[in-house]
């Protein structure tokens, strides 16, 4: 789908500031991880220990990321917007707070004693500064590629991808520190931050990206200032007090209290998948039309709004059904944010897409007629 010239010069933007930040965030962590091995006794010991953590970490966050994927079901972003996603929480979101959490490290140290920096670091630092940028990847998103953030449920999809992109690269570190102490110390970090409570980063980050999609929902002057604001606050208070719950809690009383924040995610998914089946019926609402209009019969319809219909669709009838769902899915949403501009007297491009969009859907299902009555009679 073409997009306007000022979407396209807003994009252009957005990569060219994603692309600089993508090379200061790997100058980060390779300055921040992989300098310091080489200065140490046995610098390939160290990088061993790396790749161990990574083998632990990347396949189990490809397993998580599935998630989230399964969850945008009704108007899947593109996977170019969700590996950026991904990258900007695991390179440029984890690298630049690496350096400011180090720095915040070396000042409690020469204030205090040696376990005092990593004090500062992990209950000062590191909620603020590692929500401020995993934040900003997210309002990236909102402003640059504004086309493909919807509401809520597309904020919540971006915030989770780059909070797993976050804690993906920061297990490799944590765990290849663990193996350093022996096999139990990362055995217990696997089990902790692996398989406990893989979700945290994608939680606290998900506040803003809530906020975020109800402004894009309510595009008053009072939710554009003000989400925003509280969802960030949101996002650092969880993350200070899941920090300072390990750091100065610890041990046994910690272990008491995971069980309610895994509770208190499980619940943060089933409302994600809420709010998916939602969107689901706000997309029934504005095709019931089309199935009087002629445009889609009403099976189509029970598909597009159907859980699992894309996939099935993928699966057992191809690549003409599929792109049939897709454009439905497309008309719907144009549908939807033009009706919510009506509401809110504003400016929207998404009416010129609903008649092309319509022409487009019974082309795509004249030659998914014609190529199912070929196939029926070969």
């Amino acid at each position: 789908m073409a997009f306007a010239a000022p979407d396209r010069t807003r994009i252009r933007d957005g990569l060219a500031l994603f692309s600089f930040a993508i090379v200061l965030g790997a100058a980060m962590l390779v300055l921040e991880f992989f300098v310091p091995p080489m200065f140490e006794e046995d610098p390939l010991r160290s990088f061993t220990l790396m790749l161990m953590g990574a083998v632990l970490s990347f396949p189990a966050a490809l397993v998580y990321l599935l998630v989230p994927r399964l969850l945008d079901r009704y108007d899947p972003e593109p996977w170019q917007a969700l590996l950026a996603a991904f990258l900007w929480g695991g390179v440029v979101a984890c690298g630049i707070s690496a350096f400011f959490n180090s720095s915040a490290a070396a000042l409690g140290q020469a204030l205090g004693q040696a376990d005092q920096g990593e004090r500062v670091a992990a209950i000062l630092s590191a909620p603020v500064v590692e929500e401020l940028w995993k934040g900003a990847g997210v309002l990236g998103f909102f402003y640059f590629f504004r086309r493909q953030f919807d509401g809520i449920v597309d904020g919540v999809i971006y915030a989770t991808f780059i909070g797993l992109g976050f804690a993906s690269v920061e297990n490799v570190i944590y765990y290849a520190k663990a193996a350093h102490r022996g096999d139990d110390a990362l055995a217990l970090t696997f089990i902790l931050r692996g398989v406990l409570s893989p979700w945290v980063h994608p939680l606290f980050t998900s506040m803003l990206g809530v906020a975020l999609g109800y402004a894009r929902e309510n595009p008053g002057p009072v939710a554009r200032l003000l989400a925003p604001v509280l969802g960030l606050g949101g996002a650092i208070g969880l993350h200070f007090v899941w920090n300072a719950t390990a750091t100065v809690v610890g041990g046994v009383v910690f272990l008491v209290l995971l069980p309610v924040w895994i509770a208190f995610v499980a619940a943060f998914l089933l409302m994600i998948a809420v709010l998916v089946v939602q969107k689901g019926r706000v997309m029934r609402k504005h095709l019931e039309e089309e199935v009087s209009l002629g445009t889609i019969s009403k099976a189509d319809l029970e598909l597009v709004c159907s859980a699992f219909g894309l996939m099935h669709t993928r699966i057992f009838r191809g690549a003409r059904a599929e792109a049939v769902v897709r454009a439905t899915a497309r008309l719907g949403l144009h549908k939807w944010h033009a009706a919510r501009a009506e509401h809110h007297a504003l400016q929207s491009i998404s009416p010129a897409f609903i008649q092309p969009l319509r022409e487009e859907i019974r082309a795509l299902k004249a030659e998914l007629d014609a190529a199912e009555q070929a196939a029926s009679k070969a």
